[in-house]
């Protein structure tokens, strides 16, 4: 059964609208991680990472765990994802925006992964609007039924990009 989405506001809209917070909530979504990790992670600056982090974390997409110890004694402040993303419904907002920046986090992710455990595939089909409906609802509800299954730490991650477009 699909997961009933509550729509999103603009905050968390315009927290979403970069590929590099998006990425922030994949790599926090199993894992706590501290802003430190999350930039040598991306390649970022730390400065520029917490800019994103502080943005996830007031939009509710992040929070933070109990402080540690870092390597030199510095106080470090993991975060871990909540799982928001996946219990929105963004139908309200630009489809552009959002869509923009599941592209870009997208793109920059395959950049980093080994081409030689990807999988690729594409298809072009004709059908009516009924068939293309049905096949995003089925969609859905095969990602639903994954994202709802128990997590098993020992397994290892898989990333999905799904994307339907018109083929002109």
């Amino acid at each position: 059964m699909p997961l009933k989405r509550r729509p999103s506001t603009e905050a968390e809209v315009a927290a979403l609208a970069s590929g590099i917070r998006l990425r922030i909530i994949r790599l926090t979504s199993f894992e706590a991680m501290t802003n430190k990790e999350l930039a040598a992670r991306l390649s970022r600056d730390p400065a520029t990472t917490l800019h994103h982090v502080r943005r996830l974390v007031d939009a509710g997409f992040l929070v933070p765990q109990e402080p540690r110890r870092g390597a030199r004694g510095a106080k470090e402040i993991p975060y871990l994802s909540t799982g928001l993303s996946w219990q929105l419904d963004y139908g309200g907002a630009d489809p552009v925006v959002v869509n923009e920046a599941m592209l870009e986090a997208y793109l920059a992710e395959m950049a980093d992964a080994d081409l030689a455990e990807t999988e690729t595939t594409r298809l072009v089909v004709q059908a009516g609007a009924e068939e293309v409906a049905e096949f995003k609802r089925r969609l859905d509800g095969l990602l639903e039924e994954f994202a709802a299954r128990p997590r098993d730490p020992a397994a290892k991650r898989t990333a999905v990009y799904v994307s339907v477009y018109p083929s002109r």
